[in-house]
């Protein structure tokens, strides 16, 4: 007889996810970072500096999967050559990170994670580090790059990545089991 299999509890929300492309690089002048704004890609980066980025980024938009995934793994992921972490930085403090993954052939570059911390949502800088994500990929000359948001995320990103040149290519309705032991702050809108 097998033993009876615990499942964690969790909360199920309801996303529409909606998957981007964008198959040329924008025209037009880029919006600059503002004065005291910086990116930097981070040459290595550890585990516990990834998850606070991700944490801190994620925490207001049920950013939940990768809290998930043991240390073990996003080292893995962290090692791993086509993937770059790219770090904003406001007066030496982190502001906001994005992921770029290398994914090749059609696939292109995938803007894998983007997004800002608490303190720096509001003040106009999304725009420019969106744009700063875009052109650091299309630099390396793929056939396409690719993101994808959901309903989940702020709501001004579908809009921010549709101006930034993106193309929606579907959405789909994805169910979500979110583990209730990660403490993330659900919004009844999302809940089953």
């Amino acid at each position: 007889m097998s033993a009876a299999v615990q499942r964690e509890p969790v909360t199920r929300i309801a996303v529409d996810v909606t998957f981007l492309r964008m198959d040329a690089p924008p025209s037009g002048l880029a919006p600059p970072l503002a004065a005291g704004l910086a990116v930097v890609r981070l040459a290595r980066c550890s585990v516990p500096f990834y998850r606070y980025l991700y944490d801190t980024v994620g925490r207001d938009w049920v950013w939940w999967l990768r809290r998930t995934v043991p240390d073990d793994e996003i080292a893995g992921l962290l090692a791993r050559p086509d993937i770059s972490i790219h770090v904003l930085y406001q007066g030496g403090e982190p502001a906001g990170f994005y992921e770029l993954e290398r994914r090749g052939g059609e696939a292109g570059i995938n803007l894998s994670y983007f997004g800002l911390m608490p303190h720096a949502i509001g003040a106009g800088t999304g725009r420019a580090l969106l744009r700063h994500a875009v052109d650091t990929a299309w630099a390396e000359k793929p056939r396409a790059l690719t993101v994808n948001t959901c309903t989940a995320d702020h709501p001004r990103a579908l809009p921010n990545y549709v101006a930034a040149g993106f193309k929606v290519l579907r959405t789909i309705r994805e169910v979500w089991p979110v583990p209730n032991r990660l403490g993330l702050r659900i919004p009844e809108r999302l809940r089953i």
